[in-house]
């Protein structure tokens, strides 16, 4: 489904409303049509690359509004879509005379199937499904039509329930003895089933017949539909105006969003570092509501089970009937998964390898502390090593010097080089940006002086950021370790590091290739004299990033030095799998001179690469990156029963198989360094916190190969050379 990431990812760097706007008279008083006529003059005026508002661009609103209000295709008929075709070309037209005719018809039209949906559905579940048969329902949405008929629409809806109902059947016939809800949070472990509705009475009782068992699982499901559609009826009609008005702001790009005024609200709180609930940023694919992001310390990040990539299928509050959120719009699902600190949510969760697992979250505010940097040392026999991990570039943009990425990495330098480390690790992974100041600062910790990164303004001639402070703090080898989540800042970050020739970049293909910059603009600062009130805003994109080198970020990513795979090698996660993304180019490059503090750099990568080329671990992760793929890509399930039980079988045989990734020790020793050390005499949960993150860094190949190419660049730094010359 078309949706930008808005809530998704929140990787972008945002920076205050800078945008100027001629005077301009705005005559309406419909609220709707004003903010139409806001929006698109904003857009015209204000956005990095404007786009021509006319037929293409008519064509793409047409299909993607109809594709958000109607994933699954089972409201709008094809007759429906026959009678919106008129207004396909037409509504360009309508949004420079501020007229929304096409959102009045499709929205009128809305309410009334989802009407007859309710009708529908009830008839579907009143009759008993057979498991027997061999069926098979395509759940790739967007290679479909609309039915023809009712008759063809209540057929659709036949097979996605049934489709829908399998799992909590199967659940039924073989119930699983355990109510995770209740459970402490060291006692509950994943259920591996299809169903989130374990808290009956009769998953205590025993298994139900295969009659029972049917009847309970459509009862089940008429429940959550019954649930989910009194929540649509309280819908109202400007929440879904909102759709519309983001169904045309994406059309420019996947980072341009408006927030309306509760939304905006949700968004400030957010960039603020400040995240209740449980702790993951979601993003809405076709049907599906996948987790993009986990925010470290929050309650998914401390509960270890749910990792991004894995779809939320269902959501049920403490032990309640859950409710299905599949083809469910992200905000409406978002409704169902937050809730105040300390009540319960069950998450039935369909893992990236395919196995079906019910979570239960216990929701809370983020521990900031976990989004800072923090250190560790790395022993191997008779040396030392430093590692960084640093989840985003963090700073408090009321009072820069009260507390920010650049800073505290550097404290942390000071720290390793204070213990002996003789090189250093700095972990981007998952790292989705943040402040360009903390960016420039940082990467000038590395190196003598010169430029950063470019950043160029629509008309304008590009902007070079410069590190002009001539110290380094730490000369020795330096290893940057990215993914396919490392975004914006972070590749900033590695590709200066990278075009300096100052580290190695260990990690993913590429990383996630968003090189943009967007601005927030409130609507009603336009506005001469409003009486409408909190007209929202607009996150624009504004600017672009380009590499020292010259090459733009965007897309593209960095290209890791040593290219390694992981679980997401295959999965469609970056900027080149968004909508409508701006393209990729190339400026002249800013002048700089490459680091020459290493003899033989490419050598160092090319063994590198030999080496994960030759791991029995790098292989068994790729074939596991492979399998999630292959599973990914089929989209023709069986309705059949002894088929679902089979592939059930199958996918949690493959599942276990691959659980000996987790097995991998790399025999490397992990520390705290003495300041920490000694907070962990007052702080018993920051000590657990640093135990269980040593004990995943010793199975991290990633980091044991980091420590290798460090070992590598040592031999091969020249100040060392140099030393070891006067010394003989």
């Amino acid at each position: 489904m078309k949706k930008n990431l808005a809530y998704a990812l929140l990787i972008m760097l945002i920076a205050v409303s800078s945008c100027s706007f001629t005077s301009k008279s705005f005559e309406t008083d419909d609220k709707d049509k004003l903010l139409l006529d806001l929006i698109t003059y904003v857009l015209e005026r204000g956005h990095y690359q404007p786009k021509d508002i006319n037929d293409d661009f008519s064509v793409q609103v047409f299909n993607g509004f109809l594709d958000i209000i109607d994933p699954t295709k089972r409201y709008f008929l094809e007759s429906d879509i026959q009678e919106f075709e008129k207004y396909k070309f037409q509504i360009d037209d309508q949004i420079k005379n501020t007229d929304i005719s096409f959102f009045e018809i499709v929205y009128q039209r809305l309410l009334k199937r989802m009407e007859d949906a309710k009708v529908i559905y009830k008839e579907v579940l009143n009759e008993p499904f057979d498991y027997n048969l061999k069926e098979s329902l395509e759940i790739n949405y967007e290679e479909q039509g609309y039915s023809a008929s009712r008759k063809d629409l209540k057929e659709r809806w036949r097979m996605q329930l049934k489709y829908a109902t399998l799992g909590t059947y199967n659940s039924k016939l073989t119930p699983v003895n355990v109510n995770a809800a209740n459970k402490s949070a060291k006692e509950k472990e994943s259920v591996e089933t299809e169903d989130v509705d374990v808290f009956d009475d009769e998953a205590d009782a025993g298994p139900l017949s295969p009659v029972e068992a049917e009847e309970k699982a459509r009862e089940s499901t008429m429940n959550t539909l019954d649930d989910y559609f009194d929540f649509i009826e309280e819908l109202q009609r400007k929440d879904w105006f909102v759709q519309y008005l983001n169904t045309i702001v994406e059309v420019f790009d996947p980072h341009t969003f408006y927030f309306a005024p509760d939304d905006k609200e949700k968004f400030d709180t957010s960039m603020s570092g400040k995240f209740e609930g449980i702790g993951a940023r979601l993003q809405k694919k076709r049907d599906q509501t996948k987790i993009v992001e986990i925010i470290s310390g929050g309650p998914i990040w401390r509960d270890q089970q749910i990792e991004v990539g894995d779809e939320i299928i269902k959501v049920g509050q403490n032990g309640q009937t859950p409710v299905d959120i599949v083809g469910m719009r992200l905000d409406d699902a978002i409704k169902f998964i937050k809730g105040p600190k300390g009540t319960i949510v069950d998450l039935t969760v369909k893992k990236v390898d395919g196995s079906i697992v019910l979570i239960s979250i216990t929701r809370d505010v983020v521990e900031l502390e976990e989004s800072y940097a923090k250190s560790a040392a790395i022993l191997k026999k008779d040396h030392k090593y430093g590692l960084i991990n640093l989840p985003k570039f963090y700073v408090d943009f009321e009072d820069y010097n009260e507390r920010n990425a650049a800073t505290d990495v550097a404290k942390e330098v000071e720290r390793l080089k204070e213990a002996g480390a003789e090189g250093l690790i700095l972990d981007l992974r998952d790292n989705g940006g943040g402040s360009l100041k903390t960016v420039v600062e940082m990467a000038g910790l590395f190196i003598k002086d010169g430029p950063i990164v470019q950043v160029r303004s629509t008309g304008k001639k590009p902007e070079v950021y410069d590190d002009k402070d001539e110290r380094i703090q730490w000369d020795g080898p330096l290893v940057i370790l990215v993914n396919e989540l490392s975004a914006s800042a972070s590749e900033i970050l590695a590709a200066a590091m990278q075009d300096y020739k100052r580290a190695v970049v260990i990690g993913s293909k590429q990383t996630f290739g968003k090189g943009t910059v967007q601005n927030v603009i409130p609507l009603e600062n336009i506005v001469r004299s409003n009486e409408h009130g909190d007209l929202g805003a607009i996150k624009l994109t504004t600017q672009k990033f380009y590499r020292i080198n010259g090459g733009s970020t965007q897309l593209e990513g960095v290209k890791s030095d040593v290219v390694v795979p992981d679980r997401y090698s295959y999965i469609d996660l970056g900027e080149r799998d968004q909508e409508n993304p701006l393209g990729w180019d190339k400026i002249a490059p800013a002048n700089y001179t490459p680091w020459d503090g290493y003899i033989d750099y490419e050598t160092t990568i090319a063994n590198s690469t030999e080496r994960m080329a030759q791991s029995e671990q790098i292989k068994l992760i790729e074939e596991n990156a492979k399998w999630i793929k292959k599973g990914q890509d089929e989209t023709l399930v069986s309705l059949n029963y002894q088929d679902y039980k089979r592939e059930l079988e199958e996918n949690r045989e493959k599942a276990n198989y691959f659980k000996k990734i987790l097995d991998y020790d790399s025999k490397l020793t992990f520390e705290s360094l003495k300041y920490e050390e000694e907070l962990f005499v007052k702080d018993s949960v920051l000590k657990e916190k640093r135990i269980r993150w040593h004990k995943d860094l010793a199975k991290d190949i990633y980091v044991e190969e980091a420590v290798n190419v460090l070992q590598d660049l040592k031999m091969n730094n020249i100040k060392n050379a140099k030393l070891a010359s006067v010394k003989g």
